[in-house]
C-alpha cells in the first residue's frame, strides 16, 4: 500500500506537478494536481500516513492549484484554486496555498457529500463514545480539539462532523487541525512533541497553522463511531472550567443552525439530527485551562463507560 511517506519529496513534487496525487482522507479521494513547493512541502509533512490510491482510481473530487498566467504569475505572486477545473475562490497570495487546500477540500466535503447531514463541528472518541463539538469562531473549539488529539482522544474530525443518515453513525474524516493566530502558540506549548505546519500569516482567519493527525486517527479512518455527547465550548480567559446540562430542545435548535445541509435534506435531515441528539447527553462548556477541560472530559467518558 504506497502511502505519501512512501515518495521521495523530488517523487512527491514530480507526482503534483504531473498528473496529480489521489489522496484518500476517510471515506474520500482527492486528486490533487499543484506545482507549488509549499504544497508538497506541507502533504509530506502533514499526510505523510495518508495512502495514495493509484493513478486510475477513481477520485471524489479533482483539485488544482496553480499560479494565474498573469503579471501576478511574478509580481506579488498569487494562486488560483480549481475545482473540475472552475475558479473555487478569488486569487489569494502565493504563501496561503496550503491552507486554500484544506479549505477548498472541507468545502468539497460540505457542498458534495449529501449522503450524510454534515455539522459544522469537531468531532472525536474516546472509549467507545464520541463528542460532537459545534461553535462559531472564537470559542476555541479547535485549540481544544488539538489538545485532546494529544491527550489520547481519537480524531475524526476538527471541522466537519458527518453523520450516517441511515444509521445516524459518525463517519471519520480525519485531517490536519487548524489552527488560528494565539492557538498556534498555545499548542505548541501545550503539546512540543505535536507536528505544525509553518505559520501563514495574513489570511481572512489570520494567521493559521495546521496540525499533523495522529498515526492512530488516519489507521482507522475506517472505523465509524457512535455519538455518546454534543458539547458547544467556550473559551473565556481566567474563567472556571464548568460543564453544564443542555437541554435537548436547545440542543437540537443549536445544532442545526450549525449544519451545512440539513434544510437541503428535508426529513431525513431531521430525523438523522434527532436520533443524534436524542442518543447523547448534551452539555455547555465554558473553560479557560486546557488542562482542566481535559481532566473533565476524560471524567464524563469514563462515567458514560461505567453506565
Amino acid at each position: 500500500m504506497l502511502t505519501v511517506a512512501s515518495l521521495s519529496r523530488n517523487e512527491l513534487a514530480a507526482r503534483l506537478a504531473g498528473d496529480g496525487i489521489r489522496l484518500r482522507t476517510g471515506r474520500f479521494t482527492a486528486r490533487l494536481q499543484a506545482d507549488i513547493p509549499a504544497i508538497t512541502e506541507g502533504i509530506a509533512l502533514l499526510y505523510p500516513d495518508y495512502v495514495l490510491e493509484p493513478d486510475d482510481a477513481f477520485a471524489d473530487f479533482h483539485l488544482q492549484i496553480a499560479r494565474p498566467w498573469s503579471v501576478r504569475r511574478w509580481f506579488r505572486p498569487q494562486i488560483e484554486l480549481l475545482y473540475d477545473g472552475r475558479k473555487l475562490f478569488q486569487p489569494l497570495p502565493l504563501p496561503q496555498a496550503l491552507p486554500v487546500f484544506e479549505w477548498g477540500l472541507n468545502w468539497c466535503v460540505s457542498q458534495h457529500c449529501h449522503n450524510y447531514l454534515i455539522v459544522h463541528a469537531a468531532v472525536l472518541e474516546k472509549s467507545g463514545h464520541a463528542g460532537i463539538f459545534p461553535a462559531p469562531p472564537g470559542s476555541g473549539k479547535s485549540t481544544l480539539c488539538a489538545a485532546l488529539v494529544n491527550r489520547g482522544w481519537r480524531l475524526l474530525s476538527d471541522e466537519l462532523t458527518l453523520i450516517d443518515l441511515d444509521d445516524s453513525t459518525l463517519t471519520p474524516l480525519p485531517r490536519p487541525v487548524s489552527l488560528k493566530n494565539q492557538s498556534i502558540e498555545v499548542i505548541r506549548r501545550f503539546a512540543p512533541d505535536a507536528v505544525l505546519s509553518r505559520p501563514v500569516a495574513d489570511t481572512l482567519k489570520g494567521t493559521v497553522a495546521h496540525m499533523k493527525p495522529p498515526l492512530n486517527a488516519v489507521r482507522r479512518e475506517a472505523d465509524r463511531a457512535r455519538p455518546g455527547w454534543i458539547i458547544f465550548p467556550r473559551y473565556e480567559a481566567g474563567s472556571a472550567t464548568k460543564l453544564g446540562a443542555l437541554p435537548k430542545s436547545d440542543t437540537f435548535m443549536k445544532l442545526a443552525d450549525n449544519c451545512f445541509n440539513y434544510s437541503l435534506l428535508g426529513a431525513r435531515g431531521f430525523d438523522a439530527l434527532v436520533e443524534v441528539v436524542d442518543s447523547s447527553d448534551c452539555f455547555e462548556f465554558c473553560y479557560s485551562d486546557l488542562d482542566e477541560a481535559i481532566q473533565a472530559f476524560d471524567a464524563l467518558a469514563k462515567t458514560t463507560q461505567r453506565e
